[in-house]
């Protein structure tokens, strides 16, 4: 019985896992529909501007850890491998995954709060916070169950030191690979550029449909200015531009 349902939620996790660029566009959708819900008559001068830029500095604070995470992984680790399914062609122990096993779902955990805490709507939030919770949870125990297969004792003993979610900060030791621009620049535009345009949209809706024009230039500026860095990266690398591989 125990290990039929450890097999389902590994199962259920490697779907998950396979799906999580997609999925949570659901939850961004219905963010929306409660944010048009919640704004809806809201006179322009209830709009906090202050409140706006303090949910958008803590989306950023997710993705800052998603690109210290990614600066400093090696190749064939901490990817996005939608279509190949688990990777990982060595074990990080050292810098961020020295105090927390999950850094990257931590970050995106930070940049989808952002968004929902913009919302206003404490059952949202809430939800979310719910939502986020099942939904990981099974990712990273699909994970975890690959990478005791792949490392054994070595996986194991590290799990036992390090917190999956939450960073234990005293256990933090050096990273051993140089950071890497190139990398984060590459693999981070999406995301960064996600932040802006998705505040944009929020913001643009809110406004167009009480008449105002009281729109938040911190949004506007910075979806143009990601959108072109975008643009730019993505014309790079399809020329092969830019080189993925870091320096010991």
């Amino acid at each position: 019985m125990i290990m039929a349902l450890k097999q389902e939620l590994e199962k259920q996790g490697n779907w998950l896992f396979r799906y999580r660029s997609f999925l949570p566009l659901i939850i961004l959708f219905i963010g929306l529909a409660v944010f048009i819900e919640t704004n809806w008559n809201r006179s322009s001068s209830e709009c906090n501007v202050y409140y706006e830029l303090f949910c958008l500095l803590i989306s950023i604070f997710g993705l800052s850890i998603r690109i210290y995470t990614v600066g400093f992984t090696p190749k064939n680790t901490s990817g996005r491998n939608t279509k190949a399914g688990q990777v990982a062609d060595e074990l990080n122990t050292t810098g961020i995954y020295s105090i927390v096993r999950n850094p990257l779902y931590l970050g995106n955990f930070f940049m989808w709060l952002g968004v929902a805490l913009f919302t206003e709507n404490i059952w949202f939030i809430v939800s979310f916070i719910l939502f986020y919770w099942i939904y990981y949870e099974r990712i990273i125990f699909a994970e975890e169950q690959f990478l005791e297969r792949k490392f054994g004792d070595y996986y194991i003993r590290w799990t036992e030191r390090v917190p999956p979610f939450i960073p234990n900060f005293s256990l933090f030791k050096s990273n051993q690979l140089r950071f890497s621009i190139r990398k984060v620049l590459l693999k981070e535009k999406n995301g960064l550029f996600a932040i802006f345009l998705i505040f944009t949209v929020f913001d643009l809706t809110a406004e167009v449909m009480n008449n105002h024009l009281h729109f938040n230039n911190v949004f506007i500026t910075g979806c143009i200015v990601t959108m072109l860095l975008y643009v730019v990266l993505k014309i790079i690398k399809r020329n092969k531009g830019f080189s993925l591989e870091i320096k010991r």
